[in-house]
C-alpha cells in the first residue's frame, strides 16, 4: 500500500513538474498580435548611448524598451554577449512579457543571431531587426585580425569574414517561424561591404533602395528618422511586410 501510494505522488509531482516548466514558454509560434518588450542590443564597445534616442522613441509608442548592458564593453567573445541577451530576454518573461522583439545595431545584429541559433530562442523572440550588421562579417575586422589580439580583441576576430564562427552561422537557417528585417545603408563607412547585411530568410532593405536621396552614415542608423519609421512600424501589432517606397517609412 505505501508503495502504491509513494508511486502515485511520483506521478503527481512529475506530471506538475511538466506543467509548472510549461508555465514559462509557448507551446507554438509566438503570437505576432500581442508586443512585449523591446530589448535593443548594442554594437562593438557596447556603447548604449547610440540607441537611447531610439529606446525613447519606442517607450513614447507605448512599448518597454531596455538597452543591454553587454559584458567586456561589447569586445568580448560574441557568443558570451548572446548568453547576457538570453538572461535579458528570460528576465522579460518573468516579469510577465507575452514575448520580446529585438533591435540589433551593428555587431549587435551578429548578438542577435547568435542567440536565435544557439539559445532555443523561437520561443521568446517575435521579431528581430538588425541595423547596419556584419552578419558575414567586416574587413576592419580583418584587417585588425591580422595586428593581433592586443589590437583586435575576440569579438573583433570573430567579426573577420571567414571566422569559424561566421562560417558556422552561415550554415544555420534562420527559424522559418521569426519575422526578421534586416536594414542597411549604402554609406556604410564601418561595415564593408555594407550587404553583409543581407540575411537568406530575413526580409531585407537597403536604405537607398527605398530612398536614393538618403545620406546616412553607420553611427547614423539608429537614429535617421526614416530609420526610426521602419524600426516602428516593424515591431508593432501588424504584419511585418517589406516597405515599396520612400513615403512608407518617411516620418
Amino acid at each position: 500500500m505505501l508503495i502504491a501510494t509513494v508511486a502515485v505522488l511520483v506521478v503527481l509531482l512529475g506530471v506538475l513538474a511538466v506543467r509548472a516548466v510549461g508555465l514559462g514558454r509557448s507551446d507554438g509560434p509566438v503570437d505576432q498580435a500581442r508586443p512585449g518588450t523591446v530589448l535593443l542590443v548594442p554594437g562593438f564597445g557596447g556603447s548604449q548611448t547610440a540607441l537611447d534616442q531610439l529606446a525613447a522613441r519606442l517607450r513614447a509608442a507605448g512599448r518597454t524598451a531596455t538597452v543591454v548592458s553587454l559584458p567586456d564593453n561589447g569586445t568580448g567573445d560574441l557568443i558570451l554577449q548572446a548568453g547576457t541577451l538570453d538572461t535579458a530576454a528570460r528576465r522579460a518573461l518573468d516579469d510577465g512579457a507575452t514575448s520580446v522583439d529585438v533591435i540589433g545595431y551593428s555587431a549587435g545584429g551578429l548578438v542577435t543571431r547568435i542567440w536565435v541559433d544557439r539559445f532555443d530562442s523561437a520561443d521568446r523572440a517575435r521579431r528581430v531587426v538588425t541595423l547596419g550588421s556584419p552578419l558575414h562579417g567586416a574587413r576592419v575586422a580583418a584587417n585588425g585580425a591580422a595586428l593581433g589580439a592586443v589590437a583586435c580583441p575576440t569579438a573583433c576576430r570573430q567579426l573577420a569574414p571567414g571566422s569559424e564562427l561566421l562560417n558556422r552561422l552561415d550554415q544555420r537557417p534562420l527559424p522559418a517561424r521569426l519575422p526578421w528585417l534586416s536594414i542597411w545603408t549604402e554609406n556604410d563607412e564601418t561595415v564593408q561591404p555594407p550587404d553583409s547585411a543581407r540575411l537568406d530568410g530575413a526580409v531585407n532593405v537597403p536604405l537607398q533602395g527605398l530612398c536614393p536621396q538618403a545620406r546616412v552614415a553607420h553611427g547614423e542608423l539608429p537614429t535617421d528618422p526614416w530609420v526610426t519609421a521602419l524600426v516602428l512600424r516593424a515591431v508593432a501589432a501588424g504584419p511585418m511586410a517589406a516597405p515599396t517606397a520612400c513615403d512608407t517609412v518617411s516620418s
